[in-house]
């Protein structure tokens, strides 16, 4: 089975521009690390930069980990819900912006090895543009990239997962597919830059989140990271997993094994209205569920099916496999 983590914020209050005071009560740090604990199964969580960890309270962070026997799986830092970053944070026109968003990365690699964390989950999601002519995208792009080199190459004990989305906060995310977050990462030229795919953002970008899994293991093993949700296609949701899409994740979870994925699973929800805890355990066991049918026999004949391509006989041995 899987090693299986979730981001510490999914637990806790929940807002949207309609109701910006939330839609539950705040509730302590250590009451949000110790309900991830009780989710069989779940053995790290991942922390918000800001949110969840600050270089003033990593250590206090630590602590409550220990106690409650938990990971810290990657720190995401918060480019994305300060004031100062809402014209963009690493690819940013104001050059003093820039560098604060580079400075700020560093500190969150040292909250990282004060962890014993390996992975920076990148999300620059300020980063993009909303008009035609309002981005020049030479220019930023490479600022983009030379930034990223820059952490990266002075940090060669940490790696960096680029997480991608089609969109929103901005309209346009420099890095909003598998394909061209792939090329970013590649062209640093680093072994420790690669890519986080959120099955959510995927679904956003019209994608096949099974196929995007297996270009970025193809070439060269970049896929460092997983984030799992569900949506409809047209927006990021962040729903219970499985509860759209439940085959494409028969798929991903045969492929993420057949590729040798050796990450984690990590849960990335914003249930807004349902009990954070249980919509989080949900997911868990769905995926859970779904690996305990990947046998050796069962994956054998999922090899045969997508070698012989007959769409009826996958559709009837899903519903034989998972419905009858």
């Amino acid at each position: 089975m899987s090693n299986y983590s979730i981001i510490l914020g999914n637990l806790g209050n929940t807002r949207d521009r309609f109701l910006s005071s939330g839609y539950k009560d705040e509730l302590p740090k250590e009451t949000l690390i110790r309900q991830a604990s009780e989710i069989n199964g779940v053995t790290g969580v991942e922390l918000v930069g800001t949110w969840d960890v600050t270089s003033e309270n990593v250590e206090q962070v630590g602590e409550m980990l220990d106690k409650h026997g938990l990971k810290c799986v990657s720190i995401i830092p918060d480019h994305f819900a300060q004031k100062r970053w809402g014209r963009g944070t690493l690819s940013a026109k104001d050059e003093d912006i820039r560098k604060q968003a580079l400075d700020y990365t560093f500190e969150c690699v040292e909250m990282a090895r004060t962890l014993g964390c390996k992975i920076i989950n990148l999300w620059p999601g300020q980063d993009g543009y909303d008009y035609p002519l309002q981005s020049n995208f030479v220019r930023e792009r490479r600022w983009l990239l030379e930034n990223i080199t820059k952490v990266a190459k002075a940090t060669p004990d940490i790696r960096f997962s680029l997480e991608y989305k089609p969109k929103e906060p901005r309209n346009f995310s420099f890095m909003a597919r598998a394909s061209d977050t792939l090329l970013l990462a590649k062209e640093t030229g680093l072994d420790n830059v690669g890519v986080t795919i959120d099955t959510g953002h995927a679904f956003v970008a019209g994608e096949n989140v099974a196929e995007a899994a297996v270009i970025l293991q193809e070439y060269g093993k970049k896929l460092f990271h997983m984030h799992f949700n569900d949506n409809y296609g047209s927006w990021d949701d962040d729903m219970i997993v499985g509860s759209v899409h439940f085959p494409w994740y028969v798929e991903l979870l045969f492929w993420l094994k057949e590729t040798g994925y050796e990450g984690w699973l990590s849960m990335d929800q914003y249930p807004y209205r349902e009990d954070g805890q249980g919509a989080l355990r949900e997911s868990v066991e769905f995926l859970q569920m779904i690996e305990s049918r990947l046998t050796p026999a069962v994956m054998e004949e999922i090899r045969e099916l997508v070698t012989k391509g007959d769409a009826v006989a996958s559709q009837r041995w899903l519903r034989h496999t998972f419905f009858k």
